[in-house]
């Protein structure tokens, strides 16, 4: 498995307060990391530095995607590279239907016109997959979308657009028991030796399905610990509070 994504010493900022205090993490194609900590802790931020959200400013360090300095890529840029972001509270966008907007970006990342009827189908395809409603590929982004179904058509995108490195943040963030199990599957099912994915998340039930490979833990803008899966049963045992000490 080749290297896909590697961060060195990571420091950003956000409205001139740094938030990220050097953070280093490499992730190689086929694996499933799992970023997980207190709130505040800078998780969100390390998202969006990678997606290079500018109100994200990098102060130091670099960003490399499969080898190549990103550091100063435009977002669009590093989508077209195969980087895809799921937000946590997703926006609406008018006066662009869901299927008209996937079909416009995956057009964009991949250089070549969408035929209508093909991707039609397989968008019909995923969208069954999720027990979502087909009509809502007629309905503006997320327009008057529940935050299920906001977070359902996120994984569409994915689903559609087949990026390299996925990134979740916190996307079973007020889901129900089988929005959690269905939208976990679809990701499970997605994932391949080729593609990696890096997850935000409070909770343990979508790592059922997942099965991440490496759980980090972030503390105060620095990654402190390391380890399996059983990491996340140490964390729900004895909270965050056990591992402030390693981030002095």
């Amino acid at each position: 498995m080749g290297e896909l994504l590697r961060v060195e010493g990571l420091k950003v900022a956000v409205e001139g307060k740094e938030i990220l205090k050097g953070l280093d993490l490499q992730i190689n194609a086929g694996e499933t990391h799992v970023i997980m900590g207190s709130n505040g802790a800078g998780k969100s931020t390390l998202f969006n530095a990678v997606m290079g959200n500018p109100k994200y400013v990098v102060t130091a360090g670099k960003i490399y995607f499969e080898g190549r300095d990103i550091t100063e890529e435009p977002v669009n840029e590093r989508a077209k590279s195969g980087i895809f972001m799921a937000f946590q509270a997703p926006i609406s966008v008018q006066g662009i239907t869901v299927e008209n907007f996937i079909r416009n970006a995956k057009g964009t990342i991949t250089g070549q016109s969408q035929r209508i009827m093909p991707f039609r189908k397989k968008l019909r395809q995923q969208m069954d997959q999720l027990s979502m409603d087909r009509s809502y590929a007629e309905r503006y982004v997320n327009d008057g979308f529940s935050g299920g179904e906001r977070k359902k058509a996120e994984i569409l995108q994915m689903c559609m657009l087949e990026p390299k490195l996925t990134m979740l943040d916190e996307i079973d963030s007020g889901l129900d028991v089988d929005a959690v199990r269905i939208v976990s599957e679809t990701v499970a099912q997605y994932h391949n030796e080729t593609n990696s994915i890096l997850v935000i998340t409070h909770h343990s039930e979508i790592l059922q399905k997942l099965k991440p490979d490496f759980v980090h833990i972030l503390i105060n803008g620095k990654i402190v610990k390391t380890g399996d899966a059983s990491l996340i049963q140490e964390i729900e045992a004895n909270g965050y509070d056990a591992f402030k000490e390693l981030a002095r």
